[in-house]
């Protein structure tokens, strides 16, 4: 029996395991996944997320629930000997552990792109992974509940200002979510201003959603400005240091909520630690049918897809495929065909994909979406994301469960509670219900000064 294993189980690593549990016969291969983390997160929905139009649980999927006949370990994976066919995977607890298979296929997917900005390695937050869209959620949140408890002021504007840097889909779209909570939330908090609120979105390069055409692209500037926001083209970052952050226009200002969204890099693991080949920027090479390697040197036994594969895009010579979930998603499928058709002595076909257009949600009741020369705004381009996204979920459990949070939410509107203290669980039981050290009356009062304001006498 062939030993199959998959590195990563995002997008690509779980659907090619999927279609290969579905395809293979009994006894021709075995399966093994290995990741750090036991669910695969479904991306497009961390916007909403972050928003609060999805539940964070709905927007994984359990690796072990869907993956009956798959062996998954939670590991991260360090190197790659793909001469020896072994590697090496360090779980959470123990030693690191090796593993020998026969045919490897790379599905590690990429990071967030850091750039060396002073302070941002301290203060920001990125939009991968669904523990961080919680995160942003909770933070402002609890800045809202904060800002409106003090007077207006330095310590006031900086929880009520938000920053993006980013101008990509995740940039864009968890801006747009973040913004139409922060607005929505004015209706319950009368103590703070509309004005108040200060959302920026910062871009290095001169446009926003480069997978869109320019015109739709200026579209959406003008509507997050309509909405109050802020967009800083042809701008970067030059500091964020305690949350201070410099523009390189000159502009200055303080943010407590700064979400990093600058785009992917290379896997290091994929990139540093492995004897793969690798382009320039870290990702492994690979032929049109997701082998990896090139037409004059193919390296045998090994596949490669999804963000961690420079995958050449037949549909536009010259170009690799745009790393995003509805690549990641297909050739996952098409490297599991293509798996089997090599197990059975077939030829593997080349993986090629035609668009089948653009979407993007910018908050509740607006979206955008282009096909071609079609261009579509506004609360339809929504819909559509919401049909398409809710259609595109791994298993119909998923479909099921986000779709209920949805007609919930239309029928009682969007939950506002932060749950940010789920992040420091012991801090209620070693407080022992003590108020802080601020709050307590100066010692020497005498008792009916320290009782004032109570509904009565205290007894003893």
């Amino acid at each position: 029996m062939r030993k199959i294993l998959i590195v990563g189980g995002g997008y690509a690593g779980f659907y090619t395991a999927w279609k290969l549990e579905k395809k293979l016969r009994r006894g021709e291969a075995e399966v093994t996944v290995v990741d750090p983390k036991p669910y695969l997160t479904y991306q497009p929905f961390l916007p909403e997320v972050v928003a609060g139009s999805v539940e964070a649980r709905h927007a994984a999927v359990s690796l072990r629930r869907h993956l009956r006949r798959t062996r998954v370990i939670a590991a991260t994976v360090t190197a790659i000997d793909h001469r020896h066919r072994v590697v090496i995977a360090k779980p959470a607890d123990g030693a690191a552990v090796e593993l020998g298979y026969d045919l490897i296929v790379v599905t590690a997917g990429a990071v967030t792109r850091k750039f060396p900005v002073p302070g941002i390695g301290a203060t920001a937050i990125g939009l991968k992974h669904v523990e961080e869209a919680v995160a942003i959620r909770d933070r402002l949140l609890t800045a809202f509940d904060r800002a409106a408890a003090l007077p207006p002021g330095p310590r006031r504007q900086k929880l009520l200002t938000v920053t993006f840097v980013g101008g990509g889909f995740s940039g864009v779209e968890g801006f747009g979510e973040l913004l139409s909570l922060a607005t929505g939330l004015l209706k319950r908090y009368p103590e703070i201003a509309g004005d108040e609120l200060r959302f920026h979105l910062v871009e290095a390069s001169g446009r926003i959603l480069p997978e869109v055409t320019e015109r739709p692209g200026r579209w959406v500037v003008r509507e997050l400005e309509r909405r109050g926001g802020h967009v800083h083209l042809a701008t970067q970052v030059t500091s964020a240091v305690d949350g201070r952050v410099v523009l390189s226009t000159g502009e200055e200002f303080d943010s407590d909520l700064i979400v990093w969204t600058a785009g992917n890099g290379a896997n290091p693991v994929v990139g540093n630690h492995t004897d793969l080949p690798v382009d320039e920027r870290g990702f492994v090479v690979v032929r049109p049918d997701l082998r990896v390697g090139t037409d004059d040197a193919p390296v045998p036994d090994a596949w490669a897809a999804g963000d961690a594969a420079a995958v050449p895009d037949l549909a536009v010579p010259g170009h690799r495929t745009v790393p995003n979930a509805q690549h990641a998603y297909r050739q996952g499928k098409h490297l599991a065909r293509n798996i089997i058709a090599t197990l059975r002595g077939r030829t593997p076909k080349e993986y090629v994909h035609h668009s089948l257009g653009t979407i993007a949600t910018l908050g509740l009741g607006r979206g955008i979406f282009q096909y071609r020369r079609l261009v579509i705004t506004g609360l339809l381009a929504w819909l559509m994301h919401r049909g398409y996204h809710v259609l595109a979920v791994p298993s119909w459990e998923r479909k099921a469960r986000v779709l209920a949070i949805w007609l919930t939410q239309g029928l009682f509107g969007r939950d506002i509670l932060s749950l940010a203290s789920v992040q420091h669980p012991r801090d209620a039981f070693v407080a022992g219900g003590e108020p802080p050290m601020s709050s307590a009356l100066p010692a020497g009062l005498p008792d009916h000064d320290r009782t004032a304001g109570t509904a009565g006498p205290v007894r003893r």
